[in-house]
Formats: C-alpha cells, sequence, structure tokens
C-alpha cells in the first residue's frame, strides 16, 4: 500500500491539501512495515486545486493520502481516481501512517480549512 502524507516542511503533517506541492510517500508492506521511500517536492502547477486532469498526477498512484485538512473538492477528486483521503490532527507523519493503519488516527482540530473559505478549493 502506498500512502501520501502532505508535508509542506517534510517532518510534519500539513494541511490544505488541495495546494499542497511537497509529500512523503510511505510504502506499507504485508507485514505492515512502514518505510519512506520518496519525497515529492512538486512545482506550482502541480498541486491539485489548478491541475489539470488531463495528465497523470503521482497522487493518483496512491492508495491513501494523509493530510490535516482538505475539502471536500480535493477529496472528490482524488476518490475519482481511487485515492481515500483521510484528515488527521496526528502531526507527525509515520505516527499517522501507523496509526491509520491500526484505525486509531487522531481527528483534526476544528477545521482550520474554514479559513480559507472563498478560496475556490471547495468544488
Amino acid at each position: 500500500m502506498r500512502i501520501a502524507v502532505t508535508s509542506q516542511n517534510f517532518r510534519e503533517v500539513t494541511g490544505h491539501a488541495g495546494h499542497a506541492r511537497r509529500f512523503l510517500v510511505f510504502n506499507v508492506d504485508e507485514s505492515t512495515s512502514i518505510n519512506l521511500v520518496d519525497r515529492l517536492d512538486l512545482p506550482k502547477e502541480m498541486a491539485i486545486h489548478g491541475f489539470d486532469d488531463r495528465t497523470a498526477h503521482p497522487l493518483y498512484d496512491m492508495d491513501v493520502l494523509i493530510t490535516g485538512g482538505a475539502g471536500e473538492g480535493f477529496k472528490q477528486r482524488l476518490a475519482q481516481h481511487g485515492v481515500r483521503v483521510i484528515a488527521t490532527g496526528e502531526t507527525d507523519p509515520e505516527t499517522a501512517v501507523r496509526d491509520m493503519l491500526a484505525g486509531t488516527l487522531k481527528l483534526p482540530q476544528p477545521d482550520d480549512h474554514e479559513a480559507h473559505e472563498g478560496c475556490g478549493c471547495h468544488g
């Protein structure tokens, strides 16, 4: 299973996934061994918020995307490509992956995405 985690600083889980361009990519094998396998540092035009879906996107190869927050439009867009989006209040990326696998992932704090109302990322 391939799991991407939004991480603008490559150290913590960050939110506003539609505008995120940096992701940590983990691979989880059958023994639930978690390995960091990649760091995506995408150019601005690859942020999902403005991305043209007529071409491939690296996030569409993931099974799950963990983020601090995402709008419904982002979640639906990734779901169309078979990617499950999960929001969390956990800040440590590896802990977030481990907790997601165990079904104990910490819920997000009151949605800081609400501060971005009107940004167009809900559609």
